[in-house]
């Protein structure tokens, strides 16, 4: 059974949401692609858009989706972050992007979905 992995994420202070983007987008994706390509079957960024497009402060700026096709996967995933190679990599670009304070994951339960 697929495992949903999502993480919320904040941009670092003084970043605009265009630089936060385009930075995601060229560098921080690539890294993501990379590591989690032996174990994860999609990895999504979903931006979170203001309906009133103002560039202002707010909680997060993007959900992170990661589907795992299993739990043996994704524990083997999160133990290949812990070889000091990946974890340095992972999160020095991590400085250059997020507030890594604000970073929350979380593990999607799956209930019975109704039909509108």
């Amino acid at each position: 059974m697929t495992v949903t992995l999502v993480t919320l994420l904040k941009r670092r202070p003084g970043m605009s949401q265009k630089e936060f983007r385009d930075y995601y987008e060229r560098y921080h994706r690539l890294i993501g692609e990379d590591v989690l390509a032996p174990y994860a079957v999609r990895y999504v960024r979903r931006y979170l858009t203001p309906l009133d497009g103002e560039d202002r402060d707010c909680d997060f700026d993007v959900v992170m989706e990661i589907d795992f096709p299993d739990e043996a996967t994704m524990a083997r995933f999160f133990e290949s972050t812990s070889d000091p190679q990946i974890s340095q990599r992972i999160a020095k670009d991590e400085a250059m992007l997020f507030d890594t304070n604000r970073i929350r994951s979380f593990r999607l339960d799956r209930e019975a979905m109704s039909a509108l």
